[in-house]
């Protein structure tokens, strides 16, 4: 008999645009989306995948590699069997399904990271009534390294927000933003110095925006690690943010502890 169920929810975006024109492969990243949803099996928790599009989601190459799973092959090896085989990472929903199913049976929802959900995720209107949903409900609100800007989807006009963002003008950001329901929030996310790292070694271009900058225009209270790529878990509340992808295993604790404490209390 399993604890309980929780919500995972990714991302159907394959290409982000890039600043000046043009645009840049990209998806989930393996580890950020494996590790936490094998963790969460382990501690004795039911997984339900679920995205936009209701397909599963494209993993992102630069991911596919033993050096974000500590350099060790074999747990590699074992990330990619899990993602190409087991039922939880095939058996996938659209958000609206799982909406329409009914919110309150998960205990609690997870958002691996790579820069697909600033695509799409970050503007969804199903990712926004689930969003609210669980802060409403207080439940444990997990996002990992590009997954916390999927937040953002918690605003009313959560498109125009993002095409504010893409255009530079943070006035009208945080204008659009009042009233988000995370408004003084502590958080974290990948940080700018991180993605200068990949603009210069993966995209060589740059991005429209950056996350940091995305989550205090919005109206939290953001900070990322000084250190690039150290883990780094930021906790207010029902919401758990990590910052990067070294942050998957620290996530997945946090993620549980939270969950085993919100079922205590039931």
């Amino acid at each position: 008999m399993t604890k309980a169920t929780v919500l995972v929810i990714g991302s159907n975006a394959t290409q982000i645009e890039l600043k000046g024109g043009g645009s840049a492969a990209i998806g989930q990243y393996l580890n950020e989306t494996v590790v936490p949803s094998m963790a969460l099996l382990d501690a004795g928790y039911d997984i339900v995948l679920a995205t936009p599009a209701g397909t599963k989601m494209h993993i992102d190459e630069a991911s596919d590699s033993a050096q974000h799973f500590g350099g060790d092959e074999a747990a590699h090896a074992r990330a990619n069997a899990f993602y190409a085989d087991d039922p939880t990472m095939n058996q996938v929903r659209t958000l609206r399904s799982v909406i329409d199913g009914g919110l309150d049976r998960f205990a609690g929802v997870f958002v691996p990271g790579g820069h697909a959900p600033v695509v799409d995720l970050m503007q969804d209107e199903d990712m926004g009534t689930i969003l609210r949903h669980f802060h409403d409900a207080a439940k444990p609100t997990a996002l990992l390294c590009h997954g916390p800007v999927a937040i953002t989807a918690a605003m009313p006009r959560a498109r125009e927000f993002r095409a504010a963002l893409v255009t530079g003008n943070g006035e009208a950001a945080a204008a659009i933003a009042k009233g988000w329901i995370y408004t003084g929030y502590q958080a974290t996310v990948f940080s700018v110095s991180e993605e200068q790292w990949a603009e210069d070694n993966l995209f060589h271009a740059k991005l429209p925006f950056y996350m940091p900058d995305a989550l205090q225009l919005s109206g939290a209270k953001v900070t990322t690690n000084p250190v690039d790529w150290a883990p780094n878990v930021v906790i207010d509340r029902e919401l758990i943010t990590g910052q990067n992808m070294a942050s998957d295993h620290l996530l997945a604790a946090k993620l549980i502890e939270a969950l085993d404490s919100w079922l205590a209390k039931e």
